[in-house]
């Protein structure tokens, strides 16, 4: 795992009466947005944004997830 999955896995754990859980949907969620917001920043590199714009569009759409 790099880095970055890491510390999304990070952000994903909460404290119970039964103990620690670690939230699946959560981690889900914040994966699919960090991959997102990869393709929002190299948006300004491309000379068809709209091809940027759809791909994101279908990723939050596909897995559920809106910003």
């Amino acid at each position: 795992m790099n880095k970055r999955i890491k510390e999304l896995a990070e952000q994903c754990w909460d404290i119970r009466l039964d103990g620690r859980h670690f939230d699946q949907e959560m981690f889900a969620e914040l994966i699919v947005k960090e991959c997102v917001t990869v393709l929002e920043q190299h948006h300004p590199y491309t000379t068809e944004p709209e091809v940027y714009h759809y791909a994101i569009s279908l990723i939050e759409d596909h897995f559920g997830v809106t910003e």
